[in-house]
């Protein structure tokens, strides 16, 4: 512990806004690691600030925590895979277009000059969206 900055875990939580809990939490995960103790105070190097920043932008983007903690070496500096990357942009390009088109549709339904809702062609076409997103959803926890 030479010349390396070090900060208790009330530093990193004042620091990266992030609750004390939550850093214990992902040290039990394994996605940080702290170098010591100083009392019953975790300490950590001053770097865990920016790998902090890296987890939560990783969560911003949809990844879960197992996810994350494989974008970090040993060391916890960054490795993170390029081909992921691209297929997690990829699912929220079609996320973006689901919610334009809920968008769209809300906002067709509030102008819509049908007497009712249910008579409205582009009210009936968001219900068949949400119908097939619903059974996507099914279909992907039915293999859990």
């Amino acid at each position: 512990m030479n010349n390396i900055q070090i900060l208790d875990i009330g530093q990193v939580a004042k620091q990266s806004g992030l609750p004390a809990s939550t850093l214990r939490y992902y040290e039990e995960k394994g996605l940080v690691q702290s170098i010591g103790r100083r009392g019953l105070r975790r300490l950590f190097a001053a770097n865990i600030v920016q790998q902090l920043a890296l987890i939560s932008l990783g969560r911003q983007a949809g990844f879960s925590l197992d996810d994350i903690a494989q974008m970090f070496a040993i060391d916890g500096k960054p490795q993170i895979d390029r081909a992921q990357l691209l297929l997690k942009a990829d699912e929220l390009d079609k996320n973006i277009k689901q919610l334009i088109a809920m968008r769209d549709g809300l906002v067709h339904a509030a102008q819509c000059k049908a007497p009712s809702h249910l008579e409205c062609p582009s009210f009936q076409r968001l219900l068949n969206l949400a119908s097939k997103n619903r059974a996507r959803q099914r279909g992907k926890f039915s293999d859990l």
